[in-house]
């Protein structure tokens, strides 16, 4: 039985969202060393630059910066290295099959604990292109500005 219950973030990748078009997201689990969970519970971690591939049917997860654990020893891990993810068979030949039919990339959007597990959501995702992220704001910024004219109209009792 898990000592922890629910859901703890230990980081997302915003820009992500924003750079990139989501097509389907999925939960992998991670292979990590003791000093790297130890880091991770610290709330340490980036995925600003991170990206998941697949090689030799094993999916894998690299440049995902976990900063070496503070009270580690000889024993502490490369912050940049590559991790093993853990997903089934099934969901490994579907993503790789997704990333060969080209323009199409396997971003993480979320590092977590679940229920005491270490777990990353992976995006299949689509670059923008710059005019898309540009309509995107334009779309975002006037959703913004229609709520607060409807707001303000609202506290005049109009």
């Amino acid at each position: 039985m898990p000592r922890e219950k629910g859901q703890n973030v230990v980081a997302t990748n915003r820009k992500a969202r924003h750079d990139y078009l989501i097509e389907d997201t999925v939960e992998a689990g991670l292979v990590l060393t003791g000093t790297e969970v130890k880091s991770l519970r610290q709330g340490r971690a980036s995925l600003v630059d991170g990206y998941a591939f697949v090689e030799n049917g094993e999916a894998w997860l690299d440049a995902v910066h976990i900063p070496e654990y503070a009270g580690g020893t000889w024993t502490n891990h490369a912050p940049r290295r590559k991790r093993k993810l853990l997903l089934h068979k099934e969901q490994i030949v579907k993503l790789a099959n997704k990333v060969a039919q080209g323009g199409y990339t396997l971003i993480p959007l979320q590092l977590y604990f679940a229920d005491g597990r270490a777990k990353v959501e992976l995006a299949v995702a689509k670059g923008k292109r710059e005019y898309d992220k540009r309509q995107a704001l334009r779309e975002a910024q006037d959703k913004r500005e229609a709520e607060r004219a409807m707001r303000s109209r609202n506290l005049r009792g109009e």
